[in-house]
């Protein structure tokens, strides 16, 4: 069966289908705005889906949502499992909000059970926009294609001054010292693709008390602290 992004992908279609898109993405967006809104300073937490209870990085998760939400941060995720769980979790588990902007995929990606609001989207890009929208800061834990895909875009966006710059947070020193390292001696030494100055753009810290305090410390700056 070919779906209609599929569809669309092909390339020139009609210009009723094309504008059916147009509506469709634009109906998804309303849906987000909707369901979102009025949400207060909020922290979105990316990584894998495929983290369980047990792993270190679920449970450093867990406990770091829920001293953000102490601190007063809402916080959002993809809204499924693994990480995004685990965030949600602590988050509930602190009396903090919990929020969730899960992806329709083929093969149902369900919520997680820890979310006082969320919304399901149909559009990768749609979902990104929304996690980005309503963040003022992000926290990225190990995961896959998915999480590298959101860490780079929010890089690109402050690095070409689409968006404000806020934190962007790497937890695991262990995990991401060998990107890092490619960035450098590749991206910036050999081909000069990257600015050494766009690294300033990342914290990495291996605790979620030094989270919090990277965080707190960026708010207090600039007088941006939670204040609900």
């Amino acid at each position: 069966m070919i779906t209609s992004e599929f569809s669309f992908l092909k390339g020139h279609q009609s210009r009723w289908k094309e504008l059916f898109f147009t509506i469709r993405v634009f109906f998804q967006f309303i849906k987000g705005f909707r369901n979102l809104h009025f949400i207060g300073p909020c922290i979105t937490i990316f990584g894998s889906a495929r983290f369980r209870e047990d792993h270190p990085y679920y449970q450093m998760t867990e406990e770091m949502a829920f001293k953000l939400s102490k601190a007063g941060f809402a916080i959002m995720t993809g809204g499924g499992p693994g990480i995004m769980e685990a965030a949600n979790k602590g988050a509930k588990k602190a009396g903090g909000i919990s929020l969730g902007c899960n992806i329709e995929l083929p093969f149902e990606q369900k919520a997680n059970p820890f979310l006082d609001r969320f919304v399901n989207i149909k559009y990768f890009f749609v979902r990104k926009e929304l996690l980005r929208k309503y963040s003022t800061g992000f926290v990225v834990m190990p995961g896959g294609f998915g999480t590298m895909d959101e860490l780079f875009e929010a890089m690109t966006l402050i690095q070409t001054k689409k968006i404000a710059r806020f934190p962007i947070i790497l937890v695991g020193t262990s995990f991401w010292s060998g990107l890092i390292d490619w960035i450098k001696t590749v991206l910036i030494e050999r081909e000069k693709t990257v600015s050494a100055s766009d690294l300033d753009l990342l914290k990495i810290v291996d605790t979620d008390d030094e989270v919090v305090a990277v965080l707190d410390a960026f708010y207090k700056k600039y007088d941006l602290s939670p204040n609900f």
